[in-house]
């Protein structure tokens, strides 16, 4: 029996009065969180206007303590907390007016607001912030934050006075590692780097977690009397040695048992440990070095004429974050092979994907089309999850580019096992249906373009 495939007329019509009024309450929160930012931008306003009254020798520094001071009291909170949050606000309401208006009238949530001005801050002119927000509010309408968070990265670009070179050379000055205590005898780590490097070190750590589990797995169901089991080999010993063919150390039954409680997440987390502990995943690898032979891996889209030195548009890791060219053109130099992405020059829209050693097109460019889960809402890497057949294969369903899409896990199921309905329209568009009749309409992102006028010879 699949969720809410019995629910009656009157339970649907209840989930949807209820989601009509959640939406509303969210733009309500939104709505007055605005105001709150509004008066807590005044007080800071307010705060160097007293300053400046009188002799101002710290910049309004003890001016901005006293109000937060006053404010914190009133509101039973530390005034150091409240002065944060005086800066955030003003540093949204003062850049980003736009956005900050957007939030009062419930067009946006604080988490769009907040993933756009990460994007948009380094934006230096009034005039680029203004267009940046514009575009983005638009944007931001039938998107999640953490998709307009990537989009907003893309679209910050197209702004941007300053070369991404520029402002690498700047932030990897700021590359640290920190670590914050947490309850119950745990902390936190954490750690700011190059893109590159981070994304190539998760990726490494993903797939070794995965191979972990893998082998577990298979250990788990493997039969110890079965000649085709992977360790059959394995458990069988010659007569001389004195060792029954069965038994094992009882170490690795513990750990065995250890593993196959972990889910992926926790495995990661003991990988990343016993590498920074030890240098070698010392806990975990098998005598065959198995997971020390795994390496770390980027998926980097790069315009060709940014290769060849004719645009400085930048590339991306995966969809996610901009990277400047000269990493990209060493990852390029160094690659085993290339996926060459063909657009539309004026849309932007995928047309094709091509690859000069023989793969699995249809994955690749799938996978190239879609960047994530396709959703609504969700920002899932694409390669993380499945590649569904919209129409089931099982129902007659055809395995064509426009009859798959990426889906993870969750939404997969999600698919299959409730009243949730997706129709492609084709080009990748997908109309989702809710139990509610509710409609949501999620295109492919865009991939990375650079577009010109001029007559460029092509670079293929």
């Amino acid at each position: 029996m699949t969720a809410l495939t019995n629910a009656s007329a009157e339970h649907i019509g209840s989930l949807r009065a209820v989601t009509e009024t959640l939406v509303e309450v969210e733009r309500t929160i939104g709505s007055l969180l605005a105001a709150r930012d509004g008066l807590l931008a005044v007080g800071s306003r307010l705060a160097i206007d007293i300053a400046r009254s009188g002799d101002d020798r710290d910049g309004g520094d003890m001016a901005t303590r006293a109000v937060a001071a006053e404010f914190g009291a009133a509101l039973r909170i530390s005034d150091r907390t409240v002065e944060r949050r005086m800066a955030d606000a003003d540093l949204v309401v003062t850049l980003f007016p736009r956005l900050w208006r957007a939030q009062g009238d419930g067009t946006l949530s604080a988490a769009h607001v907040r993933a756009i001005v990460d994007a948009g801050l380094h934006l230096r002119e009034d005039a680029d912030r203004d267009a940046f927000a514009r575009e983005m509010v638009e944007t931001a309408r039938t998107e999640s934050p953490n998709r307009v968070a990537r989009l907003a990265r893309r679209a910050a670009e197209r702004y941007q006075r300053r070369t991404i070179e520029e402002r690498h050379r700047e932030a990897r000055a700021e590359r640290t590692v920190w670590v914050k205590d947490r309850a119950d005898g745990m902390a936190e780590l954490g750690l700011l780097g190059p893109a590159v490097l981070v994304h190539g070190a998760f990726a490494r750590l993903t797939d070794m977690a995965k191979t972990v589990s893998d082998a577990t797995a298979v250990h788990d169901t493997a039969s110890p009397h079965d000649s085709t089991s992977p360790d059959s080999s394995d458990s069988s010993t010659s007569t001389d040695s004195g060792t029954a063919p069965d038994s094992a150390d009882p170490s690795d039954t513990a750990r065995d048992s250890r593993d196959a409680a972990r889910t992926l997440t926790q495995t990661r987390c003991d990988l990343a440990l016993d590498l920074l502990l030890s240098g070698a995943p010392v806990g975990h690898d098998s005598p065959a070095r198995m997971l020390s032979e795994i390496r770390g891996t980027v998926s980097v889209t790069v315009p060709a004429l940014t290769l060849l030195g004719e645009s400085t548009a930048p590339a991306e890791i995966d969809g996610r974050a901009p990277i400047d060219a000269a990493t990209a053109k060493r990852l390029a130099g160094t690659a085993p092979g290339w996926d060459r992405v063909l657009t539309h020059p004026v849309t932007g829209a995928l047309l094709a994907v091509d690859r000069y050693r023989p793969s699995a097109e249809m994955k690749r460019h799938l996978l190239a089309r879609d960047q994530h889960c396709r959703f609504p809402t969700c920002g899932r890497p694409a390669r993380e999850g499945d590649l569904d057949h919209t129409h089931d294969h099982a129902l007659g369903g055809e395995t064509t580019v426009d009859n798959l899409a990426a889906l993870c896990r969750r939404h997969h199921s999600l698919k299959h096992h409730t009243p949730w309905h997706v129709e492609n329209l084709g080009d990748g568009v997908l109309v989702w249906t809710s139990p509610t009749g509710g409609t949501y309409v999620d295109a492919p992102p865009r991939p990375t373009t650079v577009t010109t006028r001029d007559p460029v010879p092509p670079p293929f």
